[in-house]
């Protein structure tokens, strides 16, 4: 594994939240790898990160602007996720290698309070689990996110999580003190209800029902969470009848709003996700391409197709209606700006 192209030189000074290009650990940065036999099959790659916020490119579709990750890699193995290109850059493969060789920056929780605290940071949105999950099976292992949680809380820094992990509810607690004092947003990834297709194509994720006991418990608690409803796969999970129960079982777990997202193909996530399908339903790979050509995204109307089926339903079992509001208190003046929806800006290419 090559590291020395992601380190800092040691005459380049780090900026703290604002990393140079390919900054991404320090000359120290690997500090030892482990397998474990409660973890089989996966290695951890312990490292020590130069720096924890990180700008998202202007460039990008998403409603925010500075995300924290605790990993690198991820064991729910989606065989769709759109992250799966970054592990080349640390001369690993996009496929299995993203799946089982999982890089931990375990210096995490620190630089999330120095960074937090710096005289140039002015408090905005940090969004979480935007691009592996922060609640995937490490985090049972490492628990970084209550010191990062923490942090945020200690800041009244807003911030958000979307996860498919269950691990969150271990952090509740902490979640409902963050709330009192700054905006926080919390959403589950639930694309689709069916336990067969889910354990074929996210094998290593908890079953929908039990993410969607997720939103019940958190709503439970008074806080609102969201259900992200991704990704919508073409022609396996997009019939009206199963985006309908997706969206009835949402409602019934007190979701406070459902977030549709067509499957997107980025390279790297592209060809695993053909590979899965060519195996599993050789039947649909000519339609897959019809569809979404060499692009990433499918046509725009049948985006518009799923989102405006969904938001039918979503009004029709009266999504987010009986949801509590944030439980909070007033907040610093840094802190006022509401959390966003990581779903709202990504559903349509």
């Amino acid at each position: 594994m090559r590291w020395d192209s992601l380190r800092l030189d040691e005459r380049q000074p780090s900026s703290g939240c604002q990393p140079q290009a390919g900054a991404l650990f320090g000359l120290d940065a690997l500090t030892r790898t482990i397998d474990t036999p409660e973890f089989r099959g996966i290695t951890f790659h312990e490292v020590r990160a130069k720096s924890i916020i990180n700008r998202v490119p202007d460039a990008s579709r998403v409603p925010f602007r500075w995300t924290i990750n605790p990993y690198r890699g991820c064991s729910h193995a989606c065989y769709y996720c759109f992250a799966r290109n970054t592990h080349t850059y640390l001369d690993m493969d996009a496929g299995h290698d993203f799946n089982t060789q999982i890089v931990v920056k375990i210096n995490a929780p620190e630089l999330a309070r120095r960074e937090l605290t710096a005289s140039r940071w002015h408090g905005e949105h940090v969004a979480m689990g935007t691009n592996v999950d922060c609640y995937q099976r490490a985090e049972g292992r490492y628990r970084l996110m209550p010191g990062i949680i923490a942090a945020l809380r200690d800041a009244a820094n807003p911030f958000s999580i979307l996860t498919k992990g269950t691990l969150i509810l271990r952090d509740l607690d902490l979640l409902c003190d963050a709330a009192d004092v700054t905006d926080v947003g919390l959403n589950v990834s639930v694309g689709f209800i069916d336990k067969a297709i889910s354990r074929a194509v996210e094998p290593g994720t908890p079953s929908p029902e039990r993410r969607l006991g997720v939103c019940a418990a958190i709503a439970a608690r008074g806080l609102r969470c969201g259900v992200l409803m991704g990704p919508v796969l073409p022609f396996l999970t997009d019939s009206p009848a199963q985006l309908e129960a997706t969206v009835r079982l949402a409602a019934e777990a007190g979701a406070a709003s459902v977030s549709p997202i067509v499957l997107h193909l980025r390279p790297g996530a592209r060809e695993w996700f053909l590979r899965w399908l060519g195996e599993s339903h050789p039947d649909l790979v000519e339609r897959y391409r019809q569809l979404y050509g060499r692009g990433a995204y499918a046509p725009r109307s049948y985006q518009h197709q799923v989102c405006d089926q969904v938001g039918a339903l979503a009004a029709r079992y009266g999504v987010g209606r009986t949801t509590p509001y944030r439980a909070r208190r007033t907040a610093p003046p840094r802190a006022q700006r509401a959390a966003p929806d990581p779903g709202v800006q990504l559903r349509l290419a």
